[in-house]
């Protein structure tokens, strides 16, 4: 059975200053999901370079685009989509990295597959993208007894 759930949303222009909105807003959704802190740190972080992509390179400093972030919790996980107003982007056309290798940028899609266990992009419809970022809820540990 699917579970059904209402997301959570924000709709925010493509501005770097709104960033540490957009973190906050993702950080509270993980707490009120009673997420622990590893996996909220691993979460805000994801949506961080997600937004971040978004606002510098498919959105191209067009403030007058949105990304509206949308933040489904369900028992076992957390589903983050940020839907942006971009051309087309394939996902699967970025390169796996050496994380040993030296290099300036290019890490945003390495630290989004690192610290989520689903990552996906398709095209909407009615242009831009859906990008969509899965996060499981840890194994709850038994109390020592």
């Amino acid at each position: 059975m699917v579970e059904k759930v209402a997301p959570w949303n924000l709709t925010i222009a493509s501005d770097l200053r709104l960033l540490a909105t957009a973190r906050t807003f993702v950080e509270t959704v993980c707490q009120a999901a009673g997420f622990d802190d590893c996996t909220t740190h691993a979460v805000v972080l994801a949506a961080d370079e997600a937004l971040n992509n978004i606002i510098r390179h498919a959105h191209q400093d067009r403030p007058e685009a949105v990304v509206q972030i949308q933040c489904y919790l369900r028992t076992n996980d957390i589903e983050i989509r940020l839907l942006d107003e971009g051309e087309p982007f394939d996902l699967s056309a970025v390169p796996h990295l050496d994380p040993g290798e030296l290099r300036i940028g290019g890490r945003g899609v390495f630290l989004m597959r690192s610290l989520m266990d689903e990552l996906s992009c398709q095209p909407r419809c009615e242009g831009g993208n859906t990008l969509r970022m899965v996060k499981r809820r840890a194994p709850q540990r038994e109390a020592a007894g």
